[in-house]
């Protein structure tokens, strides 16, 4: 199964909300915005400047960093300032990016750790076996009589595949596989997705 999605210390937890996942890879995205009434999805981040012309380095949480300028304006937090952005090249682990609106160093400065967000529905549907990061966050994980073990907090890539942190009510968090094997139901429109466990695993997280 692959999920897509934003890594610094955030990026890292929840995989990249454009990121998307497949039981084996996920689609990045950051997360729902605060809010969640739009559900719209945090694409990146403003990191720092870039020159005097107001340019800016921007960490995208696309599975494919330049796809970031592919789906229309970008908005702020609070979806009141919209911009359009235009990239310009790229440095180490990051873009570096025009936003319009933008046009000196000062201006630039004052972006620096602005969170980029775009709409749920600008982006593209997620392909079979596929899921956005941020439509995992938050789902219930249940066994297959039902048995809550706990809610998924957020998605890691380690390098051998996306692994689930699962928060439990009463109980350290768990680490689980994003498999086939292990995750057999992903349902978000029912909130829930449903785990086969290997014997032991949640005995193992116990303290």
């Amino acid at each position: 199964m692959a999920s897509k999605e934003p890594p610094h210390s955030e990026e890292a937890a929840h995989g990249s909300a454009c990121s998307a996942v497949r039981r084996q890879l996920s689609r990045r995205t950051h997360g729902v915005d605060p809010a969640g009434a739009t559900r719209r999805l945090c694409i990146g981040i403003v990191t720092a400047p870039h020159g005097v012309r107001g340019a800016l380095r921007i960490k995208s949480f696309t599975d494919v960093p330049e796809d970031i300028a592919r789906y229309g304006p970008v908005e702020d937090e609070d979806g009141r300032r919209r911009f359009e952005l235009s990239l310009r090249g790229a440095a180490k682990g990051v873009l570096i990016a025009s936003l319009s609106g933008v046009d000196d160093r000062d201006q630039a400065e004052a972006l620096r750790g602005l969170r980029l967000y775009l709409p749920r529905t600008a982006l593209p549907p997620p392909g079979p076996e596929e899921y956005y990061h941020a439509d995992l966050i938050g789902l219930e994980a249940v066994l297959g009589d039902g048995t809550l073990v706990g809610r998924v907090r957020a998605i890691y890539d380690f390098g051998a595949g996306d692994t689930l942190e699962l928060a439990r009510p009463d109980a350290p968090p768990v680490m689980v596989p994003f498999t086939r094997a292990i995750v057999t139901v992903v349902e978000p429109e029912r909130g829930r997705l449903v785990l086969e466990l290997p014997p032991g695993l949640l005995d193992d997280a116990e303290p």
